[in-house]
């Protein structure tokens, strides 16, 4: 099974967008599967169910920083490398997706009670969060 299935898979289990990118490959690192879930639960829904950035690019922002994020203090060539590489993942998923927004690459707000009931009768985290989150891995990987 590839990561993007992987990914997928851990999201139709009943965890977020956010988890199941960051988990896909934050166990890579040696983070503990337990690990992975408990950093990234707050980052689903658009962060925290407000409809903000996509839980799935905050999951590959966090990979990025596992895989370039500065560790030694005064370190600004990794800072730079780090800030650099999330600007180009960001603007390629906007690219292929049309936004990094969760409310406006779902078409509605979830954070509303209005916008929930929409994205519900819609059966849009069904329909296209995999979509996203796929996209997410499959930048990730190139």
């Amino acid at each position: 099974m590839g990561k993007s299935e992987t990914a997928v898979e851990l999201f139709q289990k009943g965890f977020n967008c956010a988890q199941s990118v960051f988990c896909t490959f934050g166990m890579e690192t040696g983070l503990s599967k337990e690990t992975c879930l408990r950093i990234s639960g707050s980052f689903g829904a658009g962060m925290a169910r407000r409809a903000e950035t996509c839980g799935a690019v905050t999951g590959a922002l966090m990979v990025l920083g596992l895989r370039h994020g500065m560790v030694k203090e005064g370190d600004v060539e990794a800072k730079k490398r780090n800030y650099d590489e999330a600007n180009n993942f960001m603007t390629r998923f906007e690219q292929k997706n049309g936004s990094v927004l969760c409310r406006e690459l779902l078409g509605c707000n979830i954070s509303t009670p209005e916008g929930s009931k929409t994205a519900t009768d819609r059966k849009l985290t069904k329909t296209l969060c995999p979509q996203f989150i796929r996209s997410s891995v499959e930048l990730l990987e190139k």
